[in-house]
């Protein structure tokens, strides 16, 4: 079982083609092939998260029948263009916010790009969406389709291309710096009275 991420498919928004200049000839061909290359990749036992605006600009009933054709296990992080119609489809589970761990990896899922998220001093990794390749946010991935040939991705391919977060060495405050000393004067004393208790004398034995 693979873990895939995708977000802002737009389907049935004519929109999109020319707003994000996608390149497909019309919107039943952006549909066709962004279900196709989905099919492609994600197998029907394969666990998927979509980051929300799965359609937009279509009727529900349309959106619906693709949402069907798709291959995996299908989680929603909900967008602003989710309707509540669309929270209600067979999704496994449906989130505005969420965290989940991929071989051991902290993983923290929005629609929207966060600039500080849940583990980001712990190098956790956030993935959203929303802003169709038009932003940069350094530890965090847009895994829209515009930034991904229009198909889902797994997570070693966004960590591939990741860029860790700004984390600035931390300084130590005054009340640590100050438990730090006390510890080393207690350690040093343990240690002497440690050396001196088991002094060894001239002939080799303990005094």
């Amino acid at each position: 079982m693979t873990v895939f991420f995708t977000a802002d498919t737009h389907f049935g928004h004519e929109g999109a083609i020319r707003q994000n200049g996608r390149p497909f000839a019309s919107v039943d061909d952006m549909n066709r092939e962004m279900a196709a290359r989905w099919n492609a990749v994600v197998a029907p036992q394969d666990e998927i998260w979509h980051l929300g605006d799965f359609a937009y600009k279509m009727p529900l009933d349309d959106a619906r029948k693709i949402f069907g054709t798709l291959n995996g296990r299908k989680s929603l992080i909900v967008g602003n263009h989710d309707k509540a119609t669309v929270r209600t489809w067979p999704w496994e589970s449906v989130h505005d916010l969420h965290e989940i761990a991929v071989d051991g990896r902290r993983v923290v899922l929005c629609h929207y790009p966060l600039a500080e998220w849940p583990g980001y001093y712990r190098d956790s990794v956030h993935l959203f969406g929303h802003v169709h390749g038009n932003r940069h946010v350094a530890g965090a991935v847009d895994v829209g389709v515009d930034c991904w040939d229009f198909r889902p991705v797994t997570l070693d391919e966004i960590l591939a291309g990741r860029t860790p977060p700004p984390i600035p060495p931390r300084q130590l405050e005054a009340w640590e710096i100050a438990y730090i000393e006390v510890a080393k004067t207690e350690a040093e004393r343990r240690a002497m009275n440690d050396v001196l208790s088991q002094r060894v004398d001239q002939a080799g034995g303990r005094s």
